[in-house]
């Protein structure tokens, strides 16, 4: 019953920066985290951020200091500000959605982002 959409992905240069949105709807009384993480070819999924509703947050070692995850106006959408990209962030970036109580998770389509020259 919940839909999860991302979107933002795209091409940029090393050292430039991205903005993905990522968007949940449907019924559900409360989110318990939301979260982003990527997949490339011949690597496992791996967490890369979640954040509450109330904006505590966890990052990957990886991307600390480079990439910054927030709540929207609404707490249904989330934003992961990417700046800094190295050609080892190129993967898809998937969105996910925590249910609270019940810990049901929903995944997005995902949204490529390539970093290269």
């Amino acid at each position: 019953q919940v839909r999860v959409v991302e979107s933002g992905g795209g091409l940029v240069q090393p050292g430039g920066s991205l903005t993905l949105s990522c968007v949940a709807s449907g019924s559900f009384l409360s989110i318990y985290t939301m979260g982003w993480f990527r997949q490339t070819p011949g690597k496992q999924r791996e967490l890369v951020a979640t954040i509450t509703p109330g904006s505590m947050t966890n990052y990957a070692d990886s991307v600390k200091g480079r990439f910054t995850i927030s709540n929207g106006d609404t707490k249904n959408t989330v934003y992961l500000q990417m700046n800094s990209l190295n050609p080892e962030d190129t993967a898809v970036y998937y969105c996910n959605t925590v249910l609270a109580f019940t810990g049901r998770v929903y995944w997005g389509q995902g949204t490529q982002v390539t970093v290269s020259s």
